[in-house]
């Protein structure tokens, strides 16, 4: 079998030694909907071998065929793709221009990993062995997230990473853009947004409990014509971009640089700067109607900047200590009826859900939007286990599976020492294999409403592109052949191929410029010495969901830096939600 990942559904081997490609290789497109996939091959093969790739009719030998078929769309669904290697030529036909995007990114894995370079070594030939395959994802939702909103990346980082996600057939990168660190995206309407709430004086060098700081501004934000940018060149590979903009909680920057927004006779917001330290921030948006107004018009530039059907609001992490101060709030919860202060937050959930709703588009939240009523067609990102994902499932709600125990990919990849600033779980390569994204105990109609899963990338600890490549990868490709491919239950996976095909796949993102964690640990340059992490002991556990963080908790425990669970932690126990 080829060394392809993620591995395609079916691979037959023929005869012979398959197809050379050569300096006379002609490029056709056949029909409508396969000029995209076009330029990308043009502009990737021929950087990589040198070859011109022109335009060809399709009718002779020596050249490779780009066909949008409909007949394959209720076959192998619009996803899917079938690639033909005869010695005379490759011919590939997509069920729809995703699909025969996916298929071309399968061509370029063939060619070996010095198609993926910028640039032709000398001396190197070009053959695709002698093949069919036919290949459909698993799931429609394929996600990164990647956290800009903790650690800034810039726009260049970002598109190097849309192409990265291309190549393992992920197709929706979950960009997180504001937090209690930091605002990432220009609001022309709410300029201070980005003058004031995008840069912090300085940052938590590791986790929270660390003396370390790094005692210089930190920050960065997107313009408009950036997240234009991004999201054009995302939807040239098929990758949509899902924007998140936190509330009510994870709104310290917004009110560091709108003070107003916060809870005014409750704290002093004018003090409130742009949050220098990790874990959960007491200040939380007031439940005004002044600021349901300020967050619609920054909701309205959103949908403006981003086509996706879903945009992410949070609503999680929401302590509700200064609600309780606050008699503004105190009576905004009795005149909505609600018990306490508390359901203010499924408040804010239901109106913006209501809100996107109303405008076409799609609310999903994290799994704490589960504690009230969720808006009509809202979605779940389950991060705190699968329970969030199988309650969401049976009330009829779509959901994505992102639970922390598994595919939180800022967790520490193996339990040595020189693991840089070790955060959370062991999550090896192997663990992410086997991850099964799909609830246990779902019936097959409640299992349709798993849209598909997430690895997620928060960066607390992460500060810059290298830290970000290392915590990623490889565990991303393990991900990627997990949502994409119709793999048996974890424990029958055959993870000895899979590693033998990541001998190729290792080589590809060398040919990438990748820093990935080698298999063997980290290089000197990847450890953080004598800067502290918080690693978890043990195998990772699934507690009940947690009851919303309250104003006299622990501080610090967040979605990206949990708990750590024990035997004697009291859970409260999730109400189950009507079918």
């Amino acid at each position: 079998m080829p060394e392809l990942i993620p591995a395609p559904v079916e691979t037959y081997g023929g005869p012979g030694e398959g197809f050379a490609l050569g300096p006379g290789t002609g490029l056709a497109v056949v029909g409508e909907g396969a000029e995209g996939t076009a330029r990308w091959l043009r502009a990737t093969l021929g950087a990589a071998t040198g070859f011109p790739l022109t335009p060809a009719d399709g009718t002779g030998g020596n050249t490779v065929r780009l066909t949008v078929d409909p007949l394959l769309t209720g076959e192998l669904g619009a996803e899917g793709y079938r690639l033909d290697v005869t010695p005379t030529g490759a011919d590939l036909r997509g069920g729809g221009p995703a699909g025969l995007f996916w298929g071309a990114q399968t061509l370029r894995q063939l060619l070996g990993p010095d198609a993926f370079r910028r640039a032709p070594l000398p001396g190197r030939t070009w053959r695709l062995p002698p093949v069919r395959i036919s290949d459909t994802p698993r799931f429609g939702w394929r996600g990164l997230l990647l956290d800009v909103a903790r650690h800034f990346m810039p726009k260049e980082g970002v598109l190097r990473y849309l192409d990265l996600l291309a190549a393992h057939k992920l197709n929706v990168l979950h960009l997180h853009l504001t937090d209690d660190q930091g605002w990432r995206i220009e609001i022309e309407r709410h300029p201070r947004l980005t003058d004031i709430g995008s840069w912090r004086a300085r940052t938590k060098f590791g986790h929270r409990s660390s003396s370390l700081w790094e005692a210089k501004p930190h920050g960065g934000h997107y313009t408009r014509d950036d997240i234009r940018e991004i999201v054009s060149y995302a939807a040239e590979r098929h990758i949509t971009v899902v924007p998140e903009i936190d509330l009510p909680g994870h709104s310290q920057a917004a009110i560091a640089a709108y003070p107003e927004l916060g809870n005014t006779d409750a704290v002093d917001t004018a003090a409130v700067t742009v949050r220098d330290d990790w874990g959960i921030s007491p200040h939380v948006l007031a439940p005004t109607e002044a600021v349901l107004e300020f967050y619609e018009g920054v909701l309205e530039e959103v949908l403006a900047l981003f086509p996706s059907p879903f945009v992410h609001l949070g609503g999680d992490e929401c302590p509700p200590g200064q609600w309780r101060k606050s008699a503004t709030a105190r009576a905004r919860a009795a005149e909505l009826g609600l018990a306490d202060v508390d359901g203010l937050r499924s408040w804010f959930a239901g109106h913006f859900g209501a809100w996107l709703a109303a405008r076409g588009r799609r609310m999903i939240g994290w799994d704490e939007i589960l504690d009230g009523p969720l808006p009509p067609g809202a979605a779940v990102s389950s991060w705190r286990g699968h329970r969030g994902g199988r309650i969401a499932a049976r009330a009829g709600h779509d959901v994505v599976m992102c639970p922390e125990q598994h595919v939180y990919l800022d967790h520490r990849q193996a339990p040595g020492e020189d693991e840089p600033v070790p955060i959370g779980y062991v999550r090896t390569l192997a663990d992410v294999y086997r991850f099964e994204p799909v609830p246990d105990g779902l019936t097959a109609e409640e299992a349709r409403h798993v849209l598909g899963a997430q690895a997620n990338v928060w960066t607390e600890v992460t500060e810059d592109a290298g830290r970000v490549d290392y915590q990623v990868f490889p565990r991303l490709a393990a991900f990627a052949e997990v949502a994409w491919s119709p793999l048996p239950a974890p424990a029958e996976r055959d993870l000895a191929d899979f590693e033998r095909r990541m001998g190729a796949h290792y080589r590809r993102l060398d040919a990438l410029g990748v820093a990935y964690r080698p298999p063997g640990g980290p290089c000197p340059w990847q450890r953080r010495p004598g800067v502290p992490g918080r690693p978890f002991a043990g195998p990772p556990v699934e507690p009940e969901p947690p009851a919303p963080v309250r104003a006299d908790a622990r501080p610090g425990a967040s979605r990206e830096n949990p708990p750590v669970t024990s035997p004697k932690r009291v859970n409260r126990t999730h109400p189950e939600m009507p079918v």
